[in-house]
């Protein structure tokens, strides 16, 4: 699947921005699919191969919040948030649940084309050919199926985000990795100054690795560089 052959379906209860992104994404090569709410959502997910989901916040009847956790009950598929413009909120709560990435309205198609393409991308970087598991710490992952195995054998499912930024610190395991190169990885672009994204996206991994509190000992904070993994890293291909 290259990323202009995926398929994608995008979810909003308005026609006009349905219209326009069904327009522009299938003009650039894209296969696209429409919904105007959870139903119609739900019914092409177990219709069609979806790629990525593009789904707005705020619709009547279930919401995108609502969506966005019920989709992450059983697939990693990546999601791009579609939230109001001026509400912080709606962006870090979105990020929280699952979402991969989130773009304020009014955006520009060419901007969304832009966020998609570097989420495939991750997507397929994430697919090469890797160790089936790796070990650290407590936990062994399984890069098949994207779930933490603790020492007692239960499993936390994690989300494509987080998938992705937890392979970034096992690959660099012990190294100090900056804001741009985390955000750079997870969502295709340098962070800014404000943008709390690479923090929640820490914050959401911290807790999925039961790593919380005032002092996290395995992804420790290093103030002013960044963040490291401190453990170390065994892989086994079966």
């Amino acid at each position: 699947m290259t990323d202009t052959k995926a398929s994608i379906l995008v979810v909003d209860d308005d026609a006009s921005i349905r219209e326009l992104l069904h327009e522009h994404l299938s003009r650039v090569g894209y296969d696209i699919h429409t919904a105007e709410d959870g139903d119609q959502m739900r019914a092409h997910l177990k219709t069609f191969p979806i790629d990525l989901i593009v789904l707005d916040v705020m619709m009547p009847g279930d919401d995108g919040f609502t969506l966005c956790r019920e989709v992450r009950e059983h697939s990693q598929v990546p999601i791009i948030m579609l939230t109001a413009s001026s509400d912080e909120t709606d962006r870090v709560v979105g990020l929280e649940i699952g979402a991969d990435d989130y773009l304020a309205k009014p955006f520009s198609a060419r901007e969304l084309q832009a966020r998609i393409k570097a989420l495939l991308r991750r997507a397929q970087f994430a697919r090469v050919e890797n160790p089936r598991y790796v070990v650290f710490d407590r936990w062994r992952l399984d890069t098949l199926t994207h779930d933490l195995i603790d020492e007692q054998g239960s499993k936390v499912s994690i989300s494509g985000a987080d998938f992705a930024l937890l392979q970034l610190f096992l690959r660099h395991p012990n190294e100090v990795l900056d804001r741009d190169t985390i955000s750079g990885v997870t969502r295709g672009r340098e962070s800014t100054p404000l943008d709390r994204v690479v923090d929640v996206a820490v914050s959401r991994l911290r807790q999925k690795l039961g790593d919380q509190g005032k002092d996290p000992k395995l992804i420790k904070t290093v103030r002013g560089a960044g963040y490291l993994l401190a453990a170390t890293v065994n892989h086994a291909f079966e």
